[in-house]
């Protein structure tokens, strides 16, 4: 045997049984290797990161002090990923993963470590037991073939307890355990040791850096451990008390498939489930962050999206996809059920109606595989006392071909089940009622955000009552058991609805507000007064406090509705309210006994987050300028505020560890939300190098 092959067989069993015993593994790329490198970083990086990787006029440094200063020290793996998830910029995570893998070891070579006679491996296991040397050179990377000394620190997760339904129902003041922390969508917590008197105190107790990009997830925490989800489909399970890191998962996206940003996970028994952006659903060991089971549930190729998160309940992971423009899949998104155990499907729900069934003749004679729409962005509520899972869906941006009805018999243009709420039974996936809120949207005012569910007595009537409100500014309430509208509330931020029958729901929409080739003031901007931001629900006062912006837009012709635009021929641009002062954004606390105002806060930067509320008589939400800020409950006066690094566009929570109350939220620019009122506030700049973060407040010791 020659000494290069006996060296390879050497590498190879090194290799395995470090793998397996956990053990750190000797960084390797071969030189050839590097060279194919070379050439891909000359065909789609060298425009932003210039010839000598340091000197390009938009990228960050990939050789020198700064770049090693990053990297040095870390698994190879996280190079890897971001390399991944970030390059090419035109479409990231597009190239074959062992082109990623040259990629890197190319930008190795050129940080002087030297090429050996294995190469790099694309395994994010082989990857993650591999050190990216701290002075950039091989040789002062530790030694492989000396044992490193292991310090055993105690983690949380020893502590983790398995998650029920009845946890999720009500969870333990110290935890978060879905996206608005139980099934029925308040955002309040309990905790109330941080309150009013000494909110003045908050002082950051820890951050943690989160993969650059858009961060709209917001985190669960149980038992002490905080889980988050980032851009490119990574999850980190982090201690929730020091911010320290216990582990990492990062999806390997389809060749094709590039990272977009989630909304919401899931726990339940000892598993952490998530979505991704080529659309799987993958349930994770909380132990240890490697996959109990992945499952694809949509077509990405088809522009299929995965975005709002999962809910689980009664066995059933059910999560709702996205699908809407020229080239998406026939027939619509759907809301999947999935065996949580197994990641079976056990059920698919399409969310747009079939020619022959109920609501199918409602698409105005379009034919079942070219309509569109329907998306459900947001994770769904579950209520334990009716047994029934309900999500919110989207318009549909193909508008054209419902703009004028074709006057057929028994047909009608109001698309179902666009801008509805649909009722699900988990276990079998059956509709068992729906509710459509605003049918023929011709504006892109979605009606898909959080159901929040709770008990509201109506006319001397005690109901179950789901609560939710579209970008439109109007609030409904709908009978939980059984779909029956029972109010609506308009917050008074639009002018296409003039008026709303009190005892259906039907809305009277001014048609002079239709596209019809001349620019049109809309109220509000398709942003939203409301959006998936949610609002929080205080029981104990019968108070919703929802975050709102003030904006209109002047929606104009264009031919084909041009990018971004809708398929009736128009587009539109953001513009003040013609009554506006300057301020755009907005916190409003609504009595639901009594549907008036309770108090209003506003302020000229734009409401960016969800909103949290707490027993402390605290309610807590950040904005445009970057300010997180606390105010009183019960009057709205702002009580304590701090600037953050970037825009946040997530929600944040409320939770304890060892009796001590924190407060986090999660930043990273969203995407298209925040962006849509940047016009409104030029003056208000975010930061060109974009940062996502997590941010973890508590009060002094």
């Amino acid at each position: 045997m020659s000494k290069r092959l006996q060296f390879l067989v050497f590498a190879l069993a090194a290799l395995t049984g470090a793998l397996a015993t956990g053990q750190e593994v000797a960084l390797s790329f071969t030189a050839a290797q590097a060279e194919t490198g070379r050439t891909v970083f000359s065909e789609t990086c060298v425009v932003c990161h210039g010839p000598n990787l340091n000197d390009g006029p938009l990228g960050a440094p990939l050789k020198g002090d700064a770049f090693m200063r990053k990297y040095g020290g870390q698994s190879v793996q996280a190079l890897f990923d971001v390399t991944r998830t970030t390059m090419p910029t035109a479409n990231p995570g597009s190239l074959p993963i062992d082109t990623y893998a040259a990629l890197v070891a190319f930008i190795l070579q050129q940080n002087d470590i030297v090429a050996g006679e294995t190469p790099l491996p694309a395994d994010p296991r082989a990857l993650a037991a591999m050190q990216v040397p701290a002075g950039g050179f091989s040789f002062m990377a530790y030694s492989p073939y000396t044992e490193r000394l292991s310090i055993d620190r105690p983690t949380p997760l020893n502590d983790f307890t398995a998650v029920a339904d009845t946890a999720i129902e009500s969870p333990p003041s110290g935890d978060w355990l879905g996206w608005r922390r139980s099934y029925d969508a308040h955002g309040f917590s309990p905790l109330k040791d941080i309150d009013t008197r000494n909110v003045e105190d908050l002082r950051l107790a820890w951050s943690w850096t989160l993969p650059a990009g858009s961060a709209e997830g917001v985190p669960l925490v149980r038992d002490g451990t905080l889980f988050v989800q980032s851009y490119g489909d990574v999850v980190q399970a982090l201690d929730a008390k020091t911010g320290d890191l216990l582990w990492q998962y990062n999806h390997a996206l389809e060749p094709g498939a590039s990272p977009f940003h989630k909304r919401g996970l899931a726990l339940h028994g000892e598993l952490l489930y998530l979505g991704t952006s080529d659309v799987h659903v993958v349930a994770l060991d909380v132990a240890t962050g490697k996959p109990a089971w992945d499952t694809r549930v949509g077509d990405f190729r088809m522009r299929e999206g995965l975005n709002g998160g999962p809910l689980i309940a009664r066995g059933k992971v059910m999560v709702g996809t996205t699908g809407t423009g020229v080239g998406a899949k026939p027939g619509g998104p759907q809301i999947v059920g999935l065996d949580a155990a197994t990641g079976e499907v056990a059920w698919r729900l399409g969310t747009i109606a079939r020619p022959g069934e109920p609501g199918g003749e409602s698409w105005n004679g379009i034919p079942f595989d070219e309509r569109s729409g329907a998306s459900v962005w947001t994770p769904g509520s579950y209520d334990p006392e009716t047994g029934l899972a309900y999500f919110g869906t989207g318009n549909t941006y193909d508008t054209g071909p419902l703009l004028e009805p074709n006057n057929s018999p028994g047909v009608t243009n109001d698309a179902l089940y666009t801008n509805s709420t649909l009722a699900i039974d988990p276990e079998t996936g059956e509709l068992v009622w729906h509710f459509q809120h605003f049918p023929n949207d011709q504006w892109d005012l979605d009606w898909a955000f959080e159901r929040q569910i709770l008990d509201q007595t109506i006319d001397g009537v005690a109901r179950r009552v789901v609560l939710t409100a579209g970008k439109i500014g109007i609030y409904e309430a709908i009978d939980a058991q059984t779909g029956e509208f029972l109010y609506a509330l308009d917050l008074g931020l639009n002018n296409i609805v003039t008026e709303i029958d009190t005892r259906t729901g039907e809305k009277r929409v001014d048609r002079s507000r239709y596209p019809d080739g001349s620019v049109q003031l809309i109220c509000p901007h398709g942003a939203g007064a409301k959006n998936f931001l949610p609002a929080a629900y205080i029981e104990s006062r019968r108070v919703v406090v929802v975050p709102l912006n003030e904006a209109c837009m002047d929606m104009f012709p264009v031919p084909g509705g041009g990018t971004g635009g809708l398929s009736s021929g128009v587009n539109w641009g953001i513009r003040p309210r013609p009554d506006s002062d300057g301020n755009y954004g907005r916190l409003q606390a609504i009595n639901l006994d009594t549907l008036e105002t309770v108090w209003t806060t506003r302020q000229r930067a734009p409401q960016t987050s969800g909103v949290l509320a707490t027993a402390g008589e605290l309610v807590f939400a950040a904005s445009f300028d970057r300010y997180f800020r606390a105010y009183d409950a019960r009057n709205g006066r702002m009580r304590w505020e701090t600037r953050l690094n970037d825009v946040s566009s997530s929600s944040p929570i409320s939770y304890a560890v060892d009796g001590k109350q924190y407060v986090a939220i999660v930043v990273g620019e969203g995407g298209f939300h925040p962006r849509s009122f940047a016009p409104l506030v030029p003056e208000l700049r975010s930061p060109a190098n974009r940062g996502a973060t997590v941010w973890v407040f508590a009060l002094p010791d």
